[in-house]
């Protein structure tokens, strides 16, 4: 009996194998889950090769979060696969590199930052919202964040959109609480995934943990996070919701 047993589970946002999405569709396959996966553009083709490397070759959907049109029509391509969907996984995030990002943050342009936003944060209501009429009662939402109560070396306006995402997710859990849906979120730590390559500096974010992260940190190592999503998705948390659960080696919990 795996955690996920007979669950049908969207992981939107898988790019690479390296990436945390691609770890949570494995492992979710591995608990015995039917697993969907998204992306768009460019990077759809990439995906549809990366898939074949999973367990189970999953059908990808394209779905750009931020076309009204691809939101609209979600929930008619899920069911072209299956019935319903008990879980999904947001692990979208963007932020250009070269303007929000990297000690940037007091010269990044608002149409950049409204960008990283809308794709970052506000992409979670956008993507709950198209799902919802394939979800019903304990089904659940997942999203994936880095600490947001504080400010990062480099993380600049990507710190900024967590927090919206954060906050985001409390009120999800408020709204879809009545129709038995959970939201949650998974904290991890730096991980060399595509996105975190991107970022200017990101190397002296990563060093903090090697000395201060009390489990220690592995940050080529995406399984841990994974199966914390994959646990969230389960029926092991019932009566958890609006939650952020931290995978990241115990890291934040160290004032030094």
């Amino acid at each position: 009996m795996g955690l996920l047993d007979g669950k049908r589970i969207l992981v939107a946002g898988v790019t690479m194998d390296s990436s945390i999405g691609f770890a949570v569709a494995k492992v979710a396959q591995e608990q015995g889950a039917t697993v969907l996966i998204s992306n768009f553009g460019r990077a759809l083709s990439i995906t549809r090769r990366i898939a074949r490397r999973l367990p189970v070759e999953p059908p990808v959907l394209e779905l750009d979060v931020t076309d009204e049109s691809h939101l609209a029509g979600l929930a008619d391509q899920v069911k072209e696969h299956v019935d319903g969907l008990d879980g999904v996984v947001h692990s979208i995030a963007y932020g250009n590199p070269e303007t929000v990002l990297g000690g940037k943050f007091l010269q990044g342009p608002w149409d950049d930052v409204a960008t990283a936003v809308r794709v970052s944060a506000y992409s979670l209501m956008s993507l709950a919202q198209a799902c919802r009429p394939v979800m019903g009662a304990g089904s659940s939402v997942v999203g994936l964040t880095f600490d947001a109560t504080v400010a990062w070396p480099a993380y600049d306006w990507m710190g900024v959109a967590k927090a919206a995402l954060e906050s985001t997710s409390r009120y999800l859990a408020r709204d879809l609480g009545a129709e038995g849906i959970r939201v949650n979120l998974v904290s991890a730590g730096p991980l060399k995934t595509l996105a975190a390559k991107a970022i200017p500096g990101f190397e002296d974010l990563d060093a903090m943990w090697a000395t201060r992260a009390p489990l220690g940190w592995d940050n080529t190592d995406q399984e841990p996070t994974a199966k914390a999503v994959c646990a969230l998705l389960s029926d092991f948390f019932p009566a958890t919701t609006g939650e952020i659960v931290h995978v990241d080696g115990g890291f934040h919990a160290m004032g030094a």
